[in-house]
Order: C-alpha cells, then structure tokens, then sequence
C-alpha cells in the first residue's frame, strides 16, 4: 500500500439522497415509497402506540365521566392550635419553615391554615395563609397576632386601547 491508493473507496462526503427530484435522481416519481397504500402519503397517521388495528381504541371505548378540579386547586396543610401549643415555647414565632422543621408541615404545600381544635396557653406569633375564626380567636386571648399571609397579586389583564371614547350618535 502506498499514499497514492489510501483513500480510495473511502467517501467522507456522502451526498444526502434527494427524493422527488425526478427520474434522473434514481428515486424519481414515486420518491421511492412505491405505489399507492397506507406509506405512499405524506400525511398518513401512521400507526401510533394506541392504534389497535382497527379496533375501536380503548380510550374511546372508556366511559368518561366527572370533571376535576387539580390543575388549579390549591394545596394547604392544616395545622390545629393544640398541635401549636405542643410544638412550640411561650412567645416563638410560628412561620413554615418553623412548621417544618418541628414536624407539623410535612411535604409540598401552597400554605398552611389554621384550625381551632385543641387548647392553647402560650402567646405565640402565627404567620399563615388562613385561620379559622375560633384559631383567630384563641391566638388573639392569649396575646399572640394571627398575620395572614396574603395571595400572590393577580396579573393585570393588558387593556391595549387607543384610551379615547367614542359617543354614538343618539337616534332622533
């Protein structure tokens, strides 16, 4: 072998295949998808994973029923005052991340409510997205403040307008 013969039959640049182009490309007319059938057509729905031959497709055959409300409801953990009073000392400040760490916010959440079942005797500073009216109420006799958290700001709505008014003529 010598360097006059090496980079013969090797082919780095190989030209793409150009279907459609005409009986001179050597895939002309049919563009090499034969006649006619289920393949030949560019906009064939080919079969996907839930065709069955056929077959009327199990989706389809499944009665649907019901309606939900989970892509926009929202997740709160409930948090009672007698789990409060238990968890924490006279005068702490309760926010989530204390929730969390004391054990009584446990996984995802989009805020915390809470609830007037059991006793509190602490004064304690509660920082929360709900309370209940009778939470409220046993937080504030003890001395403590029940902040609620608020919601996110609503985005405004894009009230694109030339801003000018225009009176109708009035029919005489």
């Amino acid at each position: 072998m010598d360097l006059s013969n090496v980079h013969v039959g090797v082919h780095k640049l190989k030209r793409k295949k150009r279907v459609g182009r005409g009986p001179g490309s050597g895939h002309g007319k049919t563009a090499s998808r034969g006649s006619k059938g289920q393949w030949a057509s560019a906009g064939a729905k080919k079969p996907t994973s839930l065709f069955e031959g056929g077959q009327m497709q199990l989706f389809r055959r499944m009665p649907k029923r019901g309606f939900s409300h989970a892509t926009w409801d929202k997740l709160f953990l409930a948090v009672n005052v007698g789990d409060l009073d238990k968890a924490f000392k006279d005068g702490d400040k309760v926010t989530h991340e204390a929730l969390k760490q004391a054990g009584l916010a446990k996984g995802y959440a989009d805020g915390i409510r809470v609830l007037g079942d059991g006793e509190l005797t602490k004064k304690l500073d509660v920082e929360a997205h709900h309370f209940s009216k009778s939470a409220a109420e046993k937080i504030a006799a003890k001395g403590g403040k029940a902040t609620v958290i608020p919601p996110p700001k609503k985005p405004k709505r894009n009230k694109m307008g030339s801003g000018k008014k225009v009176d109708k003529p009035k029919a005489e």
